[in-house]
């Protein structure tokens, strides 16, 4: 299983339209990309490992697929318009990781 986080860091004097984000940026991929995708979760920052602190990100995404070619091969003709999508709710830059899923928080095994 392949985990794809989509993190968009905390600026200051940035926006971010969770509502947007949530509603309609998520059903947007999970249309474009149908079965390939295999669950979508959405994380809101609160705050860093000091309650005062600001967040590292203010939201991530983790988009999980079969393989990395599956993700490739879904994502790639939606790319541009994923991208283009982003002004209608930040003006931050996300950026990207893809990993390999080690062990599941629901894993029975999990301590």
């Amino acid at each position: 299983m392949i985990i794809v986080s989509v993190m968009y860091p905390y600026q200051e004097n940035s926006h971010f339209d969770m509502e947007y984000y949530q509603h309609s940026h998520r059903s947007l991929v999970k249309e474009r990309l149908g079965d390939a995708l295999k669950g979508f979760s959405i994380e809101q920052g609160i705050s860093s490992s000091e309650s005062d602190e600001k967040p590292r990100y203010v939201a991530i995404a983790r988009l999980l697929f079969d393989s990395h070619d599956a993700f490739a091969a879904a994502m790639g003709p939606h790319q541009e318009e994923f991208t283009q999508d982003v002004a209608n709710f930040t003006n931050l830059t996300p950026s990207m990781q893809i990993s390999e899923l080690v062990v599941s928080l629901d894993d029975q095994n999990y301590r």
